[in-house]
């Protein structure tokens, strides 16, 4: 049996174990997975003591240094004594070339096995490094078997910056299972609006790039449909957000619920009308792919998504939703209304997108 050893620290959360578990089930491989032992996060301390049950493999959590902190974070036992003792035929480090981490387990494997280690990347903008950051990438490129770019932007970055070894485009993807109308069914919500309210959902990080600002002068454009804003997720740009609300005068029209733990959104995701997704382009930031857009889609609701990154090429993808310039509050205004006044249409849109999402995005 062929074994994988993955180092990923999005698999302290136990949902995204379950992608490796698929893994397992299609390819008859044995995985482990390496992860922080404790990750810090702005929601809080997630300790590595829960599995997916859809994962049977085995876990190895180890402690790190600079915990949270995704590109500097560095495990503090040593990974030549997890390589030496797990053997494994091929090594996947989910994360991106220039992170600490990935130099670790690189250096780590280079010093035992030298068997096939490739990476993970998501940065689509081209960005200078300093110093040793760049050296390490371009080790990790020397030294790498494969790459996972999550989109074709990404893959053009990657040879931009020097990478010439194989490489296979691999989006980001969902369990649609998770997001089944009869899983989802059960699970009780809190009454999100009022009879008669048509509800835009919003789900994310509440930052300045992600357009909420852009969202809320939209929203006092809309004149046709009684609606309800309901966001969920928190942020740095939080504050300034209620103060927006304030001075539009939209407190009575917006519904903030925080962080939402995962086993809810896709229930939140299903009882939306519409899920906007208006990010807008910075110097260093564009939207990497839009993760929110396949759940919403998956869970039967359409979306509106700016021309940020990689936004249009999913919805393009689908044909789940509708796209509008990034920072033009008008057209965002007209998309969402012409959502919410066309229930035909609304319904179209999300039969179409949820038949897309399971066959483009189901892991």
């Amino acid at each position: 049996m062929k074994k994988l050893l993955v180092l990923s620290h999005p698999c302290v959360t136990p949902v995204n174990q379950r992608l490796f578990g698929d893994l397992q089930a299609a390819t008859g491989w044995d995985v482990s997975i390496v992860l922080p032992a404790n990750w810090r996060s702005e929601y809080g301390n997630v300790d590595a003591v829960n599995r997916d049950p859809h994962f049977n493999g085995k876990l190895i959590p180890l402690s790190v240094w600079g915990t949270g902190n995704i590109p500097l974070h560095v495990y503090r036992s040593s990974l030549v004594h997890v390589l030496l003792s797990e053997k494994p035929d091929a090594i996947y480090v989910h994360n991106e070339p220039y992170a600490l981490a990935t130099a670790q387990m690189y250096f780590a494997n280079r010093l035992t096995l030298k068997c096939p280690i490739g990476f993970y990347a998501a940065q689509n903008i081209y960005k200078t490094y300093p110093f040793p950051f760049r050296r390490m990438e371009r080790r990790v490129f020397r030294r790498s078997s494969f790459a996972f770019p999550i989109t074709e932007e990404v893959l053009a970055v990657l040879r931009q910056r020097g990478y010439g070894g194989p490489a296979e485009v691999v989006p980001l993807g969902i369990d649609a299972a998770l997001y089944a109308p009869e899983r989802i069914a059960g699970i009780d919500v809190p009454q999100l609006g009022y009879a008669g309210e048509r509800l835009i959902g919003y789900v994310g990080r509440l930052t300045e790039e992600k357009g909420l600002k852009t969202l809320l002068y939209a929203l006092t454009k809309i004149s046709d449909a009684p609606w309800r804003l309901v966001v969920v997720g928190s942020g740095p740009y939080e504050a300034e957000f209620d103060r927006l609300v304030k001075t539009l005068k939209l407190e009575k029209r917006v519904t903030k619920l925080g962080y939402v733990g995962h086993i809810k959104v896709p229930v939140f995701l299903a009882g939306f009308d519409v899920v906007v997704l208006p990010s807008e382009t910075r110097p260093s930031w564009k939207e990497q792919f839009g993760r929110v857009l396949i759940e919403a889609m998956a869970a039967g609701t359409p979306v509106v998504g700016s021309d940020s990154g990689s936004i249009p090429d999913i919805i393009r993808a689908t044909g789940g939703g509708i796209v509008f310039p990034e920072g033009d509050a008008a057209a965002l205004a007209s998309a969402l209304e012409a959502l919410l006044t066309d229930e035909p249409r609304r319904k179209a849109l999300a039969a179409r997108g949820r038949m897309r999402v399971r066959e483009l995005y189901d892991q």
